[in-house]
């Protein structure tokens, strides 16, 4: 006989296979800065069109660090910080699932 379903084990489910996509994620956030570089004949001497720079604001060894990011890795990078969103988001929603199977279990054992 099959067991009625369960919605938040299916949600669980999910969640937990989904997982393995998030393998690159990163820690940290993005920030994109806009900057002059300070050479008089750039575009940028005006203050108006500045160039971009990316970064990452992470923690090293317990200490807040800010690593440089080249262009062409910017957007690449910004996808796997917002991975490591998503698997913040699914582990949440897990524990979540968890507690209100182990509440009602309590429950049941003190009827």
């Amino acid at each position: 006989m099959k067991s009625p379903r369960e919605p938040d084990l299916e949600l669980r489910g999910r969640l937990i296979r989904s997982l393995g996509s998030l393998r690159e994620m990163l820690p940290g956030s993005f920030v994109e800065r806009k900057r002059a570089c300070g050479r008089p004949n750039c575009h940028c001497a005006d203050g108006k069109r500045l160039h971009s720079q990316f970064q990452i604001s992470v923690l090293i060894d317990g200490k807040p660090k800010a690593l440089n990011i080249p262009a062409g890795l910017a957007e690449k990078v910004r996808q796997k910080i917002e991975m490591r969103r998503r698997f913040d988001a699914a582990a949440t929603t897990i524990c979540s699932v968890n507690l209100k199977r182990l509440i009602k279990e309590k429950e049941e054992r003190q009827v």
